[in-house]
């Protein structure tokens, strides 16, 4: 396993961490349940692979995932390092941040929670729960009593945001989504790093669409093994990350991602980058043809999610991810509603189209494509 520095934390950290959110769960009789043993035995075994970064937060597993996280790390503390978040939604009083520490610190079975972040922040929450219930001033209280080791943030927002919260000098860590379809944060985790923050990528495969093959991505890099190989290297590649958070549901993907990460030992060179990132920006131009995404167009009376739609076809035809298009139109087909041959020609998502694309021509030419595939 690859070591990096995370930031000022004087922690070395995993190039690959564990997100445990995707541990297997299942339902009975209404209920949702975790097996323990398989998910602790994934668990260590992750451990035993060399990760010592493991990702948790209140909702995850229905809410169970935080007593799993806490029996598996038992015999693993002076070796493996655990993250959790106070899920700020639902944070209405200066009080609730001291409940949710309190409550997870019980869940965890731990006197000290290494990476304590705020969950999901924007530009709202920060405004209006952050600044406003003093949550900054509770974080360093925190740490001060050694229930947190370091204040962290993850983000869900525009990059200027997050330079924002970044400004505040409040914190160790920020933790976002970035990966080969999705660069837009790229200018501020290398702003992030400048101010000394270790960054940790969610999404580095972009919730499974870069598990599919594509020999579109695949000449980025063709010596790679396959496409998360390529969506691996990429974010790694990238001298500012310290760590790719992966959701493992098996040993044998833990096993799998664990060599993939050991294939990601150099940073991109130069030139590597330069290649990737100027064919990246032409497909992103490309993708960009017919819809920006921004959904104006909605609501459409028949439920057809028109950028949905739009977005599988450019992953099939730009980007080369036929076999996660035709599987996710496949899903859109099934459901009562949002099948395209059900537009009635309205036009009104023309109207309201502020790229003046003739959304119900494009529409039926775009599911006629992803239709081909299908067979």
């Amino acid at each position: 396993m690859i070591y990096r520095k995370l930031g000022n934390t004087g922690f070395n950290i995993s190039a690959l961490g564990l997100g445990a959110m995707r541990l297997p769960e299942y339902e009975k009789e209404g209920k949702w349940y975790m097996d323990e043993d398989e998910c602790i035995d994934i668990i260590h075994h992750a451990f035993k692979k060399g990760i010592n970064y493991i990702d948790t937060a209140w909702p995850y597993s229905h809410e169970n995932n935080q007593y799993i996280v806490g029996k598996a790390i038992k015999g693993y503390k002076d070796k493996v390092k655990v993250s959790t978040k106070v899920p700020m939604w639902n944070v209405e009083r200066e009080d609730d941040f001291w409940y949710y520490l309190e409550e997870q610190l019980r869940r965890l079975d731990v006197d000290c929670i290494d990476f304590f972040h705020l969950h999901s922040l924007d530009n709202g929450s920060f405004e209006n729960k952050v600044l406003k219930l003093n949550v900054l001033e509770n974080m360093e209280k925190a740490k001060q009593k050694g229930l947190i080791a370091h204040k962290c943030f993850s983000f869900h927002d525009k990059p200027e945001i997050m330079k924002k919260i970044i400004d505040t000098g409040a914190f160790e860590t920020v933790l976002c989504q970035y990966n080969l379809l999705d660069r837009s944060n790229e200018d501020a985790i290398e702003y992030a790093r400048s101010k000394g923050l270790g960054v940790i990528v969610m999404g580095p495969v972009a919730g499974g669409r870069l598990a599919a093959p594509s020999d579109t991505l695949k000449k980025l890099l063709p010596n790679a093994k396959d496409t998360p190989e390529i969506a691996l290297r990429f974010v790694l590649g990238n001298k500012n990350v310290s760590c790719a958070l992966s959701g493992m549901t098996s040993k044998a993907m833990v096993d799998e991602n664990v060599e993939t990460a050991a294939r990601c030992n150099e940073e991109l060179s130069s030139e590597e980058w330069k290649k990737i990132s100027d064919t990246l920006e032409q497909i992103k131009e490309l993708s960009r043809l017919y819809c920006t995404g921004c959904d104006y167009c909605q609501p459409c009376p028949m439920g057809i999610q028109i950028s949905k739609i739009f977005l599988l076809y450019n992953f099939h035809k730009v980007y080369g991810l036929t076999q996660y298009a035709k599987e996710e139109f496949a899903k859109l087909l099934s459901e009562a509603e949002g099948d395209p041959q059900s537009c009635i020609q309205c036009g009104e998502c023309a109207k309201k189209c502020p790229q003046s694309i003739p959304v119900p021509e494009k529409l039926k030419q775009a599911a006629a494509l992803l239709k081909t595939i299908q067979h």
